[in-house]
């Protein structure tokens, strides 16, 4: 297991330097400037901004210090928004998305969880055709269907909820976002529980508990559950990372303060440090689900341990 954990972490240096370099050389491919719409901007003036961000420098050296200041933990300053560092828009904007998908996240298992268990061992009844056709709703319908159909129902005409904005802590304004963000992932871990619970229940140490003359819940929770976890945590891994670069979509939806509006208005801006800056986290946070994904994978299934 260590040595599984060694060369992961070992790979996790170069894959993260690729991406810091894709992303840096996109960028500065594309045409334009982060200062190409300042208004009425002399010359002069222009000159000087660019020596500022260095931007007058050769690429391989805007490069090389870009690498040095990210080894650092440094980001670099934005350049849309004056006076501020990347590091501090990702410190002002994640809690809101790590909030927000944490608890999106949290209840798509439970759901999923629940009504894909309850599917299998319903199997063929209402109980198992009804949560599927919600799940095969949730995965056909996107993001951006679903949250202007959740402030339309519940925030315009029943306005129980708000359509949008935040409040730190306040629970009225999460529920309509972490609903929209939940209800897809929580229809594909319904979809896959059902179809691992089906296998397993038919499978022959199942049949020998059966036998055996134990309940049912037993039999579930003691011998089905933990096979049926193995396959699900290799996609949760992914799921966890999609959840937070998801929430850009909700955050256009619902207002919210995180780091996908920057993320967003910075891609259009041409401000190279916060776009890159951001792909760095989210390609940071990618890597980091599925090594824990796989350490857990390996936890469930002694044969990965012994493989590794």
């Amino acid at each position: 297991m260590l040595r599984f954990l060694v060369r992961r972490l070992l790979i996790a240096g170069p894959t993260m330097l690729l991406i810091a370099t894709l992303a840096f050389g996109l960028l500065h491919a594309t045409p334009g400037g982060p200062f190409d719409r300042a208004k009425r901007i002399s010359p002069a003036i222009l000159v000087s901004i660019e020596a500022k961000y260095h931007l007058n420098e050769p690429l391989w050296r805007q490069y090389g210090r870009y690498l040095n200041d990210l080894a650092h933990g440094d980001l670099g300053p934005s350049f849309q928004y004056r006076d501020t560092s990347v590091n501090e828009l990702i410190r002002q904007g994640l809690p809101v998305d790590a909030l927000i998908g944490s608890l999106a996240m949290a209840l798509a298992i439970l759901l999923g969880g629940f009504f894909g268990i309850l599917a299998a061992v319903r199997r063929g009844g209402a109980w198992d055709h009804i949560p599927m056709f919600f799940a095969a709703l949730g995965i056909a319908v996107p993001v951006f269907v679903i949250g202007p159909l959740l402030i339309l129902v519940f925030a315009i005409e029943l306005q129980w909820l708000p359509a949008g904005d935040w409040e730190p802590g306040a629970l009225r304004f999460m529920i309509l976002p972490v609903i929209s963000l939940g209800f897809p992932y929580a229809a594909y871990i319904a979809r896959m529980t059902r179809a691992e619970m089906i296998e397993v229940l038919g499978s022959p140490f199942i049949r020998t508990a059966r036998a055996k003359g134990l309940p049912a819940h037993t039999i579930l929770l003691r011998h089905a559950l933990r096979p049926v976890l193995t396959p699900l945590v290799s996609f949760l891994g992914p799921a966890f990372a999609g959840v937070l670069t998801g929430s850009i979509i909700i955050e256009s939806v619902f207002g919210l303060p995180g780091i996908g509006r920057y993320f967003v208005t910075g891609a259009l801006n041409r401000d190279y440090t916060l776009v890159v800056g951001i792909t760095v986290l989210y390609g940071a946070l990618i890597i980091a689900f599925n090594l824990l994904a796989d350490l857990c994978y390996a936890w469930l299934d002694p044969r990965v341990r012994l493989h590794s």
